[in-house]
């Protein structure tokens, strides 16, 4: 049986580099006219490279949705994480998009030495971070968070859809369309439109 002293080294083998893990961040949903904004936080494994990375909207739904999975997989860990409507509408969509980053940084199963967040923004953190302007594209880690933001926050569109079909969410995720305008003029808001949009503002009846 090996003796306490070996077991405490053998752990110390175990130990990731000194320079500790990195954890990328990026957000989905700033724009739109309803729904939450939502984040996500990821630590990819470098030994485990995931082909295809990019920024989500350079990718086409069926790519984003098959690297989704793959991420999920074979990521060291991620975090998805939201800012509701109603906390838009309370803090505004720049404060909640910086709170739905934090919840998914700090729901993260193993905590990062450093945080790279897209744009020019950081949220408040307690850990090193920096902002990284395009960093959806040049960042793999934050490649991988903008894809699992980007779909959960279209699957939780068409939940929307199912809900309030007249909007047309599976559409247009939220976005501030023609086709979504129309239907706020026709139909005023829906509980899920976020009150403190001027086009949403505009259209209550």
């Amino acid at each position: 049986m090996p003796s306490k002293k070996s077991l405490l080294l053998e752990q110390k083998t175990l130990n990731w580099d000194s320079e500790g893990l990195t954890a990328g961040v990026d957000e989905a949903g700033r724009g739109p006219l309803a729904g939450p904004v939502v984040a996500a936080a990821v630590i990819l494994d470098d030994l485990n490279p995931i082909r295809g990375l990019n920024d989500s909207k350079k990718l086409t739904a069926k790519r984003r949705e098959a690297l989704f999975d793959e991420i999920r997989a074979r990521a060291l860990c991620f975090a998805i994480a939201e800012a509701k409507v109603q906390e838009i509408d309370e803090l505004n969509i720049l404060q909640a998009t910086m709170l739905a980053m934090r919840r998914a940084v700090e729901a993260l199963r193993l905590p990062p030495k450093l945080v790279l967040v897209d744009g020019n923004r950081l949220p408040t953190l307690v850990l090193r971070a920096e902002a990284i302007v395009k960093g959806d594209a040049l960042v793999p880690a934050i490649s991988a968070a903008s894809i699992l933001a980007k779909v959960h926050r279209d699957r939780l569109c068409d939940e929307m859809h199912l809900q309030y079909p007249v909007y047309g969410f599976d559409q247009h995720k939220g976005y501030g369309t023609a086709q979504h305008l129309a239907a706020l003029q026709a139909h005023g808001p829906a509980p899920c439109h976020r009150m403190s949009f001027a086009p949403v503002a505009r259209s209550k009846k």
